[in-house]
This record gives C-alpha cells, structure tokens and sequence, in this order.
C-alpha cells in the first residue's frame, strides 16, 4: 500500500481538527498549518511535515492512536507523532526527554511553540491565561535548549 501523501496528511489533520479551535477560539487549522509552514521554513524533512500537521491529533482525541499505528506513514512520522504528544498528567521534564530523544521531534517541537508563543496570538487571551502559557513556554523552550526568539 502506498504511504500517505503530505497532501493527503493535511487533509486528514484539517478534518480530524475541523470542529476544534484554539484558546482564543479560532479555527485550530490555522495552527496545525503555522506549525507545518514553521516546520517547512526551518528546513524540516517532508517526514517531520506530516508530524506538524499531526502533532496534536492524538493529544486533542482529534485522532486515535489506534488510527496511527495504523496509517500508511513512515514509522519515523509515527514516532515523531508520539513523542510530540503529551501524556496526560505528564510533567514537563519527561515530555522534554521524549522530544529530545526522538530524532527530528525538537524541531517539529520548536515550530510548535514558535507558534503558541506568537505575541499577536497570545494577545488575543485574557491575561491570566497570557501569563500562565507565555510561562510554560518559557519553560518548554528552556528545557528543550532552544534560545529565546
């Protein structure tokens, strides 16, 4: 059977996310597309694109982890999946280690959060909520060793 094309991936992750929005209730395909262009832009392989447009499906429950395993993709895009998603009740340091030790997820990582942080997103949220995820981020980039910016 024929592996997935990143066409065919987008319009997997643009419907398993059609009816979900963001914290600051836009559409959350607006996202998964930032973090696919983020991806793309800082030289990411075609393999760590189609974990952009995924990364979240699982953690979301947008897809299961049952369609996963078994989605004509590369196992490197699987991995790259899992290790992007969070395990719930999962501290910081353990979902750092993951990323970390799966070849390509720290970049895929990276856009990710280049994304959340995005100050005209965040400004979009009231300042509670501004204040607690500018934090986490903060931390996630920390512990990943990305620099500021």
């Amino acid at each position: 059977m024929a592996k997935l094309t990143l066409d065919q991936v987008e319009a997997i992750a643009r419907d398993a996310h059609a009816h979900q929005t963001d914290k600051a209730g836009r559409p959350y395909a607006e996202h998964i597309r930032a973090v696919a262009d983020g991806v793309r832009t800082r030289g990411g392989t075609d393999e760590q694109i189609a974990a952009a447009w995924l990364h979240d499906a699982i953690e979301d429950d947008a897809l299961s982890r049952e369609w996963l395993a078994a989605a004509e993709l590369p196992q490197q895009v699987k991995d790259l999946v899992d290790a992007m998603t969070k395990r719930p009740g999962e501290d910081a340091e353990s979902y750092a280690r993951r990323i970390l030790a799966t070849p390509g997820a720290r970049l895929v990582k990276e856009a990710d959060l280049a994304h959340n942080a995005d100050p005209d997103r965040l400004a979009l949220l009231d300042e509670p909520t501004r204040a607690r995820l500018t934090a986490k981020y903060a931390t996630m980039r920390r512990l990943l060793g990305l620099t500021a910016g």
